[in-house]
Formats: C-alpha cells, structure tokens, sequence
C-alpha cells in the first residue's frame, strides 16, 4: 500500500486527509482491522518508535500508552508484584514480559490512558490482547501478532478496533519534512542513541548511580524523546509514573509530572487498597473513584449526596491530607529525566518532593551552579548529558 486515505485530519473539518510515501514507496504500515485516523497514526508511529528504543536500551520488551502526540504511559516487561497487579486492575499469573509491559504502561496514569494508542515492541501475545481486551483503547501498533492475539483485539469496538502492523526493519530517511502554514520544514532525523554514555558527566557532590538507576534514567530520557516538550519524566522500577508534557514552563513541567507520580504512589496506599468496590463496576468508575478519593477534597466529594454507595459496598474512611503527606514520604529512588536545563533550584525542591535521587538533564543554564546546590542539599545525584531532547 503506497497511500492511505483517511476520514479526515485533526479535525472533521479538515479534508481531504491521507498518508503517504514520497517517490512512489510502500507504506512501513498495515491495517489489519479499523480505520485509523490521522491523529490515531500520529501517536502509533511516534508510539512504535519509543517501544523499539525502550527496548534497544533497556533489553526487554516494552510497551506505550500514547494519547494526542504524547505518552500516557511508557515501561518495560518487568514483573508485577502485588500491589501493581492490584492498583492496574490484572488478575492473572505468569505474565508474560509483554503483557507485563503493556500493564505497568496502561496502569501507571489510567485516567490519561483512557482511550489511548497502544504500541508493542514485539509481537503481541494472547496474554497481553486479553489485558487490552476489556480497556478503552482506540487502537494498537505493534510487529506483529499470534493468531489468537489477533482475533481477540478483531473482536474490541464490534470489529473496528484499529490495529496495524509495522514493518520491524523500516528505517526513516534521516531527513524529515513537514509543512506549516504552507511552508516546508526540514532537518535531520533525531536519530542520537540514548545510551550510558551519556550518564558519565555525574556534576554533584553524590555520585553513586545504581545500574536500575542508570536504566530507568535511560527510559526517562527515551521517554521524553516522543514527548511534547516542554516535558519531564519522573521513572521508577523501570516504568514511568509521572510525564509532565507541553508545558511553556519547566516549573510547570515538574509539578505536573510530580503531582502524576505522587498519585500512582498514593493508590498504594493502605487505604486505597481496602476501597472495596460493588460487584461489576466499570473500570472507569473505579479510576474516577479512586482520583476523588485520593484528591484534594478526598472523601468529602465522595460523600456528597451518598455518591459512593453507588460504586462501594461500605463507606471509605477519610483520607487525610497529613496522611497522605506522610505516606509520600516513604516515596523513594525515582529517577528523572528533562528534555532541556533547568533554569531554578525550584524544579529540584519539587522532583525531591516525589522521591526523586536520580536526575539527567542536559545542563548548561547560567544557573546550573544553583540547582547542583539544590541537588546536593538533598544528596540527590545529577549527570548534566549535554543533550536537550525536544520534540514538536
């Protein structure tokens, strides 16, 4: 297929709308099933190409969970504990690393991954469609799929499920062109590996950096690679749990992506846990529930007019402010990634607020003296990688 025609661009009033490939080449694309739209291929092929990295770097299958150009949710094929099989709703044993991939990415921010584009950095198995079979998703990009994986994800959305299969060994020119206002862009592809070399240059006074530290620094930097920038990403066990994305202020940036890290931490809380929730409901009620619960007005909207007799069986006890401070507190060795410098010490005060002890980011500020300082009153180690990673 050399030209894929589609319903409309971003918008509906945007026609006519295609893809295609200059000088009369096949598309790197299938579509086995749906009809993927415009912003639907934005985020798979920007998708794809964040999995194949994650993957390269880190050496296990790796799964995305994108929504409007940017992820929701990245990791790698870690296995899941208890606690996570709890709080990302995954009932089975012996996952798969896909499958456990695709969970970590789909769990760490589900409220964002609610209707999301999934991509796979291998093939996607029978475990790993029958944890996407029940979310909602609009679709999936991945290199493949097993005859079984396939006729499940055929059956999501009565049959128009949007799932494509890209060709694993299509490399990009290294010149990419786009047009704005009628104007063509052009530059070289941003084709720098994210590897630890990159993590040599340690600036602060602490400069032991565990090997898991070095990965999941090397996951928050592919990570925010296919972020919309401004971006930070905050990363632990080898997923992220916060992404900060197209923010005009780096500040903005790391309270964002903070308050999204804090939020994956408190749904392991104790009391969040015990939520014991009726038979049946939705798992979008459930996110919905659990996000006021752990909110600012925490139980006192849940109560309001009884409202969690409809989605509990008993009544949840309250959810302190100074409780849920102190449980944050336990919050510890995440690292963190920033497509540009920070300008301020205030972006370190905040990230240490999360649990932050690692952190990459290119350096380079005239202030740089000032947020090493802030990094070393806190013993958190900073390599400055000379790289700014941002993405439009």
């Amino acid at each position: 297929m050399k030209k894929l025609e589609l319903k409309y661009g971003c918008n509906p009033n945007q026609k006519p709308a295609c893809i295609y490939m200059n000088e009369d080449k096949e598309l790197p694309i299938k579509v086995l099933s749906g009809s993927p739209g415009y912003i639907n291929l934005l985020d798979a092929l920007n998708a794809w190409q964040l999995v194949k990295e994650l993957k390269k770097a880190a050496g296990y299958p790796a799964a995305a969970s994108f929504k409007h150009v940017s992820p929701a949710g990245a990791a790698i094929g870690l296995e899941l504990d208890e606690t996570l099989k709890k709080i990302y709703f995954v009932e089975e044993d012996n996952l798969s690393p896909l499958a456990c991939a695709y969970a970590r990415a789909r769990g760490a921010d589900r409220m964002s991954s609610f209707g999301d584009f999934i991509a796979l950095s291998d093939e996607c198995d029978i475990q790993t469609a029958m944890l996407i079979k029940p979310e909602v998703s609009d679709g999936i990009i991945a290199p493949g799929y097993s005859d079984e994986a396939l006729e499940i994800l055929k059956s999501k959305k009565s049959g128009k499920y949007n799932i494509i299969e890209i060709d694993k060994d299509y490399i990009p020119a290294n010149t990419e062109v786009k047009q704005v206002f009628g104007i063509n862009f052009e530059q070289g592809r941003n084709n720098i590996e994210i590897n630890e070399e990159l993590l040599k240059n340690i600036v602060t006074d602490n400069k032991s950096m565990t090997e898991v530290a070095k990965r999941d620094l090397l996951i928050a930097m592919i990570t925010i690679k296919y972020t919309q920038s401004n971006s930070v990403c905050y990363v632990k066990d080898g997923q992220a749990i916060g992404i900060g994305a197209g923010q005009q202020s780096r500040i903005h940036c790391t309270r964002l992506a903070g308050s999204k890290a804090d939020f994956w931490y408190l749904r392991q809380a104790p009391k969040v846990l015990a939520l014991d929730f009726v038979d049946g409901i939705g798992r979008a009620d459930r996110d919905n529930t659990i996000d006021i619960y752990i909110g600012d007005n925490s139980v006192e909207e849940l109560l309001s007019d009884d409202r969690w007799k409809r989605v509990l069986k008993t009544k949840p006890d309250e959810f302190t402010k100074e409780e849920k401070r102190e449980f944050l507190k336990t919050l510890s060795d995440v690292s963190l990634g920033s497509d540009a410098f920070f300008p301020f010490g205030d972006n370190i005060e905040r990230a240490y607020r999360s649990g932050v002890k690692y952190i990459a980011q290119p350096g380079g500020s005239v202030r740089d003296d000032n947020v090493i300082e802030a990094c070393n009153k806190y013993g958190i180690v900073m390599a400055h990688t000379g790289l700014r990673l941002f993405h439009h």
